[in-house]
């Protein structure tokens, strides 16, 4: 019994269970060596004791051990532990090809060519290291979410210059996929594995297998006697050039088939050319009849026919005892079969079907305790942890499930925890010298704080009046959604210039005026002392405060017009007189008598 915890050969602790198989258990491992994260498949504890499993599942790490592809799963170790066998693989954090194509039915062109274009890459590599798959299927092809493809398990991989494997004649791999050959009782060549990816692109693109049946000898008659259907029936838009494409993959006679995978694989790059779409549709060159039968395909048309045989006998002919016992037995045997093969694949599967499972809600739990809380229940909890912002659940803690808490699954569906990475902060800036409306903005919009804006008074008159000269939140304090700051911006105080010093023209006066909503009021002073249209007085003193509505008057300077230099002239003339006889009148002292 495998448990968490648990470590192989004192270097892979085991993390948690991520598959099952008819031959092997897959866990999640972790390498404290390599500081990595493996897959870890160990073969089932029944049948470490059966020599012929253990072979063959030291093969398959044999087999894969001395390939190094990017789209094949990758060998790091192999070895036994206290009687587990055990292999250690890279870890593949993605779906399988029939996961994904049971979500999404079948895939665009495009998409399917980039798989079958990474397939053949990979399993041209394969064969040139002489190793012959035989069990290509999607459930053993991996995808990540960048779309790269991973193929995997070569658990029925055969060296091709190993002569012990090739002398068997035992069919397998799955029959949905299997070569007529391989169905026939042949030996697997490298054309075997292009035939399955035929099959795969066939139900890349359309969504679904090409043979289908009651039972695995119905399939496996149909993959050795019936047409491969014609793909562009259910789908126009696929190009000529594709169907041929799998249908020289899929052809019954190798001989009409790729010579490698390799050709597949060029054969697929030039596929939609201009030149090629729309070419002649395929004409095998050797007849798709001309594979020899064997017993086991003679067989398999015999047990097919024998109820039919027996039925038309004529009961006046002459046959003997013999020959009717046979038939007797044949028929007998093949409704036998025909029974167990029910039983295989109805009853079987209701007796054993796994119950659905409804996922409990795992909110605000830890990482650990929802996993552990999950896979008690039998579901598979995926490696990979998803973060997600959160106001009420506290960081680290599950916010939620995909699939969400209250749907039914089976048991051993997979499951993403969601956990919470706190609320959103961010760190303030220093606002200083910035304009309040742009950085008021920005903050509440974008960061969604509450802003307010306060004057300040200030003596410093260089201040822009829009301009920022303080903040109730320091610098490189940290603020979340919803928090409060107060932006200063300078009070400034208007004050009356020194119109006279600063040469104000009427003209400036009445802008100034105008732009403090001033009331203005002017008289005109006829004078030489002063520039023409110059201020000479003004009733607000400088630097007073400037307060709207209150009335401005000030004195402009005109030029004297004659009468008025005549006047002024007949008054410094009489000015002068009486002063001339103010001296006359002064210097003349009357004479006094002794």
């Amino acid at each position: 019994m495998i448990s968490k915890g648990q470590k192989i050969n004192d270097r892979y602790e085991i993390i948690k269970s991520i598959g099952e198989g008819g031959m092997a258990n897959v866990y999640l491992g972790y390498d404290e060596i390599l500081d990595r994260n493996v897959a870890i498949k160990i073969l089932r504890g029944d049948l470490s004791n059966d020599e012929k499993f253990v072979r063959r599942f030291q093969r398959e790490a044999l087999s894969a051990s001395s390939l190094s592809h990017p789209n094949i799963v990758e060998m790091y170790d192999v070895g036994e532990d206290n009687g587990l066998y055990y292999i250690i693989m890279e870890f593949v954090d993605g779906k399988t090809l029939k996961q994904l194509l049971k979500r999404r039915g079948s895939l665009t062109l495009s998409e399917a060519i980039d798989i079958m274009l990474q397939l053949t890459d990979g399993m041209a590599h394969a064969h040139d290291s002489y190793i012959i798959h035989r069990d290509l299927k999607p459930q053993n092809i991996m995808i990540q979410d960048d779309g790269q493809i991973k193929i995997t398990d070569f658990g029925i991989a055969m060296a091709l210059n190993s002569t012990q494997l090739t002398q068997t004649n035992s069919v397998m791999g799955s029959v949905h996929y299997l070569p007529p050959e391989q169905a026939a009782g042949k030996g697997s060549t490298i054309k075997s594995d292009i035939y399955s990816m035929g099959i795969i692109f066939y139900e890349l693109l359309t969504g679904k297998l090409p043979f289908k049946g009651d039972n695995a000898v119905e399939i496996a008659l149909k993959h050795m006697k019936d047409p491969l259907p014609n793909i562009r029936e259910d789908n126009e838009s696929i190009p000529q050039s594709i169907e041929n494409i799998i249908l020289k993959a899929t052809a019954k006679n190798p001989k009409n088939r790729y010579d490698d995978a390799r050709s597949m694989h060029q054969d697929l790059l030039t596929a939609l050319d201009d030149d090629r779409m729309n070419e002649e549709p395929l004409v095998y060159k050797y007849s798709e009849h001309e594979m020899e039968n064997t017993k086991r395909l003679q067989k398999l048309e015999e047990l097919e026919k024998e109820e039919e045989i027996a039925e038309k006998i004529d009961p006046e002919d002459k046959i003997d005892k013999k020959n009717k016992k046979i038939i007797i037995i044949l028929a007998t045997v093949f409704t036998l079969l025909v029974l167990i093969l029910l039983l295989v694949i109805f009853v079987v599967p209701a007796l054993t079907k796994p119950k659905e499972i409804t996922i409990p809600d795992v909110t605000g739990l830890t990482v650990s305790k929802a996993t552990e809380k999950l896979e008690d229940l039998g579901f598979v909890v995926k490696a990979k942890i998803e973060k997600v912002e959160s106001k009420k659940i506290d960081k680290g803690r599950i916010v939620k499930t995909s699939p969400a808490k209250g749907k039914k699954l089976k048991k051993g569906s997979s499951i993403t925890l969601y956990k919470s990475s706190g609320e959103q902060t961010f760190i303030l800036e220093d606002y200083t010298g910035k304009n309040y409306i742009e950085v008021q903005t920005i903050l509440e919009t974008k960061y969604k704080l509450v802003v307010t804006i306060d004057k300040k008074d200030v003596e410093n008159s260089d201040y822009d009046e829009q301009e920022i000269i303080g903040q109730s939140l320091a610098a490189k304090s940290e603020v979340k959604e919803g928090d409060s700051i107060t932006l200063y911006i300078p009070n400034l105080i208007d004050t009356f210039p020194d119109m006279v010093a600063l040469g104000y023209s009427y003209d400036d006066v009445t802008a100034f005026c105008k732009k403090y909503n001033l009331e203005l009021k002017t008289s005109y002073v006829e004078t030489t002392e002063y520039a023409q249209g110059k201020v000479i007085s003004q009733s607000r003193i400088a630097g007073t405060e400037i307060l709207e509505g209150t009335t401005l008057t000030v004195e402009i300077a005109t030029k004297p017009t004659e009468k008025s230099t005549e006047k002024s002239k007949t008054t410094e003339e009489e000015k002068e007189t009486t002063t001339t006889e103010q001296k006359q009148t002064t210097t003349k002292i009357p004479e006094t008598k002794e």
